[in-house]
């Protein structure tokens, strides 16, 4: 068995024996356990009881952070025309049509989120089993299929997350870094968790919110109250 570093044995100390914390408690844990030499992310996972195999029990939201997530993240916009150039102006980092799902098939994923006009998503539609498995496939629920292009753009560029239940049920995103605040981090929790509680689908039975963790990028995890998370 490999023999654990000072750092991680030291984070794992600190947290032992700690859970059901406030969310202002967890906060304050989890950034003393962030003692990486790069800006940790701060990242949220909830476990929900629901099965995402069924449309009526799938989970997908997004929310704009109010202290944004600390991330630069690079957009890809399928556009022509003045949609295109209203992309570019918004600040959009990749913009194409055709040349950019041929990109894009060749294996070149070179962003984080994907915007798209609804008269693009026949050429977007044949990246589904690409873009489908990385929660990259524009969605007009989740407003990156638009013509309001440069309101995405700026959303997107502005701290706004996606999010999407995977296998088993879970939910995770990053929701700053740990040079924020504490009082930056909780509010952005706050948010994160009630989104994703306002979008509890119709078919969930039982306890909705099962669990909730938190955890920085090289550290370990300490579950949340999930009341106080809540604001129940």
């Amino acid at each position: 068995m490999a023999k654990l570093g000072k750092r991680t044995t030291a984070a794992r100390e600190a947290f032992a024996g700690k859970a059901d914390l406030t969310v202002e408690d967890a906060i304050a844990l989890v950034k003393s356990g962030a003692t990486a030499k790069f800006d940790e992310t701060v990242e949220i996972a909830l476990n929900l009881g629901v099965d995402p195999r069924h449309a009526d029990q799938m989970v997908r939201g997004v929310v704009s952070l109010p202290n944004g997530t600390g991330k630069t993240v690079r957009v890809a916009v399928f556009a022509r025309g003045p949609k295109a150039d209203e992309a570019k102006a918004a600040g959009a980092d990749i913009i194409g049509a055709e040349d950019l799902m041929e990109t894009i098939q060749g294996g070149t994923i070179d962003f984080d989120r994907c915007i798209a006009t609804p008269d693009m998503m026949p050429i977007v539609g044949r990246l589904g089993k690409v873009l489908g498995p990385r929660n990259l496939m524009p969605n007009p629920k989740v407003g990156t299929v638009t013509m309001d292009v440069k309101a995405a753009v700026e959303a997107a560029k502005g701290g706004e997350v996606q999010f999407k239940a995977e296998k088993g049920g879970v939910v995770h995103a990053g929701v700053g870094k740990a040079s924020f605040s504490d009082e930056q981090l909780v509010e952005n929790v706050r948010a994160f968790v009630d989104a994703v509680q306002k979008a509890r689908p119709s078919g969930t039975k039982g306890a909705y919110m099962q669990k909730v963790s938190l955890s920085s990028t090289m550290g370990p995890g300490v579950t949340l109250n999930i009341d106080n998370a809540t604001g129940n």
